[in-house]
């Protein structure tokens, strides 16, 4: 690379005369006196061997050749405050916490692998990842204990005016039965076999069956209904029920991969109905969003993104697809 005719304190020198208007204010400006800025002006003029004001008037006038240095002298020094403040940010992402705030269902079973992706590249930021109900999630959001929440639920509409509620992924809920139920081997079920299936659930105080019932009513599926054989706590236990043929349940998609994987449950399709609900990212727009919340977003939401889009194409895995 040839030796540069110029220096990076000569081009903000350029720069502040121009935006200045004189090399007397610049001088002010920069803390230095009007004869040094005009030494390095000449200095630049003679290692351009080219004029770069001209000399007859009161107020600094580019010649054609000042206008094109200075055309670039915006984009150098622009790209060096930009390097600067990634190298800012980079240090940043050396150290620091960041909470993570996530409703049930999401924060069990698809947080953990995308903090995981997360922390494999920036194993200097320590995350704390708090998983309650949506409500809950939403008020440490909106008290700034939580930097940022992705959830399933709806936010309390209190909080609406406070947050950035940004929608950014579908997901789907899944009818899941043994694999040897007699519906599993159909390609697709009816909406009025649901009244005939004897149902697991959750406890009927919990926000995620709330939330499930809320959106079966949606697709016009009526739970009410449902013939309930029992209510559990969890859903690992309602898994766990169904892969024993005790019945069946809607669950989220992201809680059921590696049993689709393995064969273990079935996720029956329904004709002509995809019941989906929508997952959003909270955050508190009047609170500081840091480097690591920023890199958080950027990087690891589109992770999520793709996650949901595999889960939903979840047909390829290796599970019996003759009985999908």
């Amino acid at each position: 690379m040839p030796d540069l005719p110029f220096t990076l304190a000569q081009l903000k020198i350029l720069h502040t005369i121009v935006s200045e208007g004189s090399f007397k204010k610049a001088g002010k400006k920069l803390y230095i006196s009007q004869p040094a800025v005009s030494l390095q002006i000449k200095n630049l003029e003679q290692q351009l061997n080219a004029p770069i004001f001209y000399r007859d008037q009161r107020k600094a006038r580019l010649t054609e050749t000042g206008k094109l240095l200075f055309k670039y002298c915006q984009r150098i020094l622009n790209l060096c405050e930009e390097t600067c403040r990634a190298l800012d940010e980079l240090e940043i992402l050396q150290s620091g916490t960041l909470i993570i705030g996530a409703s049930q269902t999401t924060g069990t079973y698809l947080m953990p692998r995308l903090i995981g992706i997360f922390r494999h590249k920036y194993p200097q930021i320590s995350i704390e990842l708090k998983v309650h109900s949506t409500r809950r999630v939403s008020w440490g959001v909106a008290n700034g204990q939580i930097d940022l929440a992705i959830v399933g639920g709806k936010v309390p509409l209190e909080l609406q005016s406070q947050l950035s509620i940004l929608p950014y992924a579908k997901d789907e809920l899944a009818l899941i039965l043994p694999p040897a139920h007699p519906l599993s081997a159909l390609d697709f079920i009816q909406k009025e076999d649901l009244y005939r299936l004897r149902f697991i659930t959750l406890e009927r105080e919990s926000t995620i069956r709330n939330v499930i019932s809320s959106t079966l009513t949606q697709n016009g599926i009526d739970s009410q209904y449902f013939k309930i054989e029992m209510e559990l706590d969890s859903i690992e236990a309602i898994k766990n029920a169904v892969q024993s043929g005790l019945g069946a349940a809607f669950v989220s998609v992201s809680a059921i991969s590696k049993e689709l994987e393995l064969g273990v449950l079935h996720w029956a399709k329904i004709e002509g109905i995809n019941i989906t609900r929508d997952l959003s990212v909270l955050i508190n727009p009047k609170r500081y969003s840091d480097a690591a919340t920023s890199m958080f977003r950027q990087e690891i939401l589109e992770l999520v993104l793709a996650s949901t889009h595999e889960l939903k194409n979840s047909k390829s895995l290796p599970v019996d697809r003759t009985q999908s």
